[in-house]
């Protein structure tokens, strides 16, 4: 007699026989073991075949489901895989991802407390370069609830993904719910259909998917999301806003728009921004052509609730001023100020070097309410840019900086100023003198010997982006370098505490926003290979409590 599963789990792969198994373990390794697990396979040419074969032969509940040709996306086979499903309920996996133990337990737990459309729980994002673990959306999955109706919560459109999700199989039939095949970002699309159709869903806390991440990805191994160098990715993202929208109109969700549009520019907008600062003339004149269209048709209310940098790039991009755009853009996120502000002759402040034209303009390019001109010294915003570069011998480097003032914070005359870099907890601190140019514009010259750095007996590895500090009537501001977005990376070997700490130290540009000046230590030699590992291992938790208890007992 054959036992109907309670959860169908779908996973769906396309070229990926490595990491295949490791996310079909994950399912094997549920402590709800009543499940069926589909592999749905977008025509794989490599060899995911014969390793999907393998595990569904290791295992019963185990079934391998083959595209005849590949559709290019998620959604066939996502689809393919709910035709053949038995359970009564489903859920969705990413070959590159994993579940949890207790996730099928805790989402079906939640289903049978009480009858909803679908369950949901956090997802927790693993960085594949450093290991670091996040949550994905904290402050929406941080506590049990019961959600009647998106519109009780529409902050909810921002977790658009499907994997951290179980939906009933009946609530997706009764409104023939299914992954729109044919385009990209189909758990946008998916997901607001979702959320508005459902009558009741839950939200627990617990984890309940492991999503890898890999930002810097290569651009070919780079994820779909990751892919925002492609103008095709551009207009997949805005063509998949359209059909969201014509959704909300059809299905009587329109009071929403405003909370969609206010998620499509905090989230997705701004992903885009934050890479402005290295798109050329000719990708930014196209990226302008299909965003400003869409970008003119959302709602006023949208734009008013970001934050007020992040308007003023919007609004540089629709009005065409694209190399402001990209000035704008390397300050988001950071405080940095900008170069020039303008006042009208009512006193209102707005960025560039002009008052703005248009009524629209000037509502998103008034900057009066960062209040540059009076906020305490400490948060005060300047913008401190390396306008030459120059290494000298060995791990020097001479730099010339400016700093632009547009809040007239910093006294007529010269100023002092350190720049700072820690490469463990002790840092160098370099002084230098800042001279008046002109009004709100000061420059000086320094000298940074990194051979001076006060590195760890023990090594250091890791990155570290020099910061400008200024002091003021006993106050301190410390601001982010930006260097110039490119410029030859320069490498040196220093011999630290007299040859017995060896490093390279490595002088690059970030590569992404906002382009601070990088500086990169690795050990090498005996550090590397023996004084580096034991310091880690004795600076464990427990090895480091262990060693204080035998220090108490010996006194």
């Amino acid at each position: 007699m054959t036992t109907t599963p309670d959860v169908t789990v779908t996973v769906i792969v396309y070229n990926d026989a490595e990491r295949l198994p490791r996310a079909v373990a994950s399912l094997r390794a549920q402590t709800h073991s009543n499940i069926e697990i589909i592999i749905s396979d977008d025509h794989s040419t490599d060899d995911t075949p014969a390793v999907a074969r393998r595990l569904a032969s290791e295992d019963a509940r185990v079934h391998y489901l083959r595209l005849p040709e590949n559709s290019g996306g998620c959604s066939a086979p996502r689809n393919r895989a709910i035709e053949i499903a038995r359970a009564p309920y489903l859920m969705f996996l990413d070959s590159d991802d994993e579940l949890p133990p207790h996730a099928v337990e805790s989402l079906l737990a939640a289903h049978r407390e009480r009858e909803v459309d679908f369950t949901m729980g956090a997802v927790r994002r693993v960085r594949v370069d450093t290991g670091q673990r996040s949550t994905w959306m904290p402050h929406l999955v941080s506590e049990r609830r019961t959600v009647e109706g998106i519109e009780a919560d529409p902050r909810l459109l921002f977790e658009h993904l499907s994997t951290s999700k179980m939906y009933a199989r009946s609530f997706l039939d009764r409104h023939d719910l299914r992954f729109p095949e044919g385009i990209h970002y189909e758990d946008q699309l998916f997901s607001a259909q979702a959320y508005c159709l459902a009558k009741a869903f839950t939200i627990i806390p617990d984890p309940v998917y492991l999503w890898y991440i890999a930002p810097y990805a290569a651009a070919e191994a780079a994820s779909i999301s990751n892919q925002r160098h492609k103008l095709s990715n551009v207009r997949d993202r805005v063509h998949v806003q359209h059909l969201i929208d014509e959704f909300l109109v059809a299905s009587g969700h329109e009071a929403l728009r405003e909370d969609k549009d206010y998620k499509f520019l905090k989230h997705d907008f701004r992903m885009y921004a934050g890479d402005l600062p290295y798109r050329d003339a000719e990708w930014l004149e196209s990226f302008a052509e299909i965003t400003t269209p869409y970008l003119d048709t959302l709602s006023p209310g949208a734009y008013a609730r970001l934050p007020r940098p992040e308007r003023v790039v919007l609004q540089l991009l629709r009005d065409g001023r694209l190399a402001e755009a990209q000035l704008a853009a390397r300050g988001l996120g950071h405080d940095v100020a900008p170069r020039q502000v303008t006042t009208d002759a009512d006193g209102s402040v707005y960025w560039g070097d002009t008052v703005p034209s248009s009524d629209a303009a000037r509502r998103e390019l008034d900057v009066s309410d960062l209040e540059m001109d009076t906020r305490s010294f400490p948060s005060a915003q300047f913008r401190h840019e390396i306008t030459e570069l120059t290494p000298g011998p060995g791990a020097t480097l001479a730099l010339t900086i400016r700093t632009y003032d547009p809040g007239l914070r910093l006294p007529v005359g010269p100023h002092r100023a350190r720049l700072i870099v820690a490469p463990g907890r002790r840092r160098l601190m370099v002084p230098f003198r800042l001279a008046p140019v002109r009004p709100g514009v000061f420059e000086g010259r320094v000298e940074v010997d990194l051979s001076a750095a006060p590195v760890p007996l023990q090594g250091f590895e890791g990155i570290r982006h020099p910061l400008i500090r200024l002091d003021q009537q006993g106050l301190a501001n410390s601001g982010l370098l930006l260097a110039p977005l490119e410029f030859p990376t320069r490498t040196a070997r220093v011999d630290y505490h007299s040859g017995t700490t060896p490093h390279t130290v490595t002088v690059e540009p970030e590569g992404r926003n906002p382009g601070r000046l990088q500086i990169r230590w690795r050990p090498v030699g005996i550090t590397a290979r023996v004084i580096r590992p034991v310091a880690l291992r004795v600076a464990h938790p427990k090895l480091r409590r262990a060693a204080q208890l035998v220090s108490s007992v010996l006194r």
